[in-house]
């Protein structure tokens, strides 16, 4: 049974037991006794823990997981502390720095900080295989986070949606609450960041839109 510690449990009661999310569990069940599966079991639920759904003001959207060594731990672009930043997460650094001017450390890229101030940093699917980017995909998570973008969808107070690449593009359709603001560009990935991710300004833009919306604008500082 998972337990998340928050309202989320009771926001996603009886999704666990869907037949999908049966099948899901029995293949990751068989994937990490047989295979170096990441996160470790423990992190999966990580983003949803470190934002409950009241406090959720910000979600951004990532693929799925790192799947390197001493990287993912359940929150999309972020790394274990004493991991340094991956290319996706250097290229995020310097979107902030020429947005808002903030130098975040080289050496560390761990985003916990952003999760407890209402950001959810919400990969669409939640576990990889070690060095095979997507092999979880289409196995049932994206069932699970199409689920979780709708309850927050519901809600009253106004979500930042920063949707980052082709894949978190593709849930805009679940996002009709016209309280809600979708803001889109390409992923921070070397291959695509150039292609209108850099020069985006999604970090003073969202924090513009929670201001004058009464809330309180995100610290996109990175501290160690």
């Amino acid at each position: 049974m998972v337990h998340i510690g928050n309202d989320w449990d009771e926001i996603l009661k009886g999704e666990f037991d869907k037949p999908y999310y049966r099948q899901l569990r029995a293949f990751l069940k068989q994937e990490y006794t047989s295979r170096t599966i990441y996160p470790p079991m423990n992190d999966i639920f990580n983003a949803l823990r470190y934002t409950s759904f009241e406090n959720t003001k910000v979600v951004i959207l990532g693929q799925d997981p790192y799947h390197e060594p001493g990287q993912a731990h359940g929150l999309c672009f972020s790394v274990k502390d004493g991991t340094l930043p991956p290319p996706s997460l250097i290229n995020i650094y310097k979107e902030i720095k020429d947005d808002l001017g903030i130098d975040n450390p080289s050496d560390c890229g761990e985003l916990t900080g952003w999760a407890k101030q209402g950001v959810l940093m919400l990969n669409t699917v939640l576990t990889v295989r070690r060095g095979q980017a997507n092999s979880h995909k289409g196995k049932g998570w994206e069932q699970f986070t199409d689920r979780v973008i709708s309850e927050l969808n519901r809600k009253q107070t106004p979500v930042v949606f920063l949707l980052w690449g082709a894949n978190a593009r593709q849930k805009a359709q679940i996002i009709t609450n016209p309280i809600h603001v979708k803001l889109s560009c390409a992923h921070p990935s070397p291959l695509s960041a150039y292609n209108g991710f850099f020069g985006c300004k999604h970090f003073s833009k969202t924090n513009e839109i929670l201001v004058r919306n009464g809330l309180a604008p995100i610290d996109w500082s990175v501290r160690r």
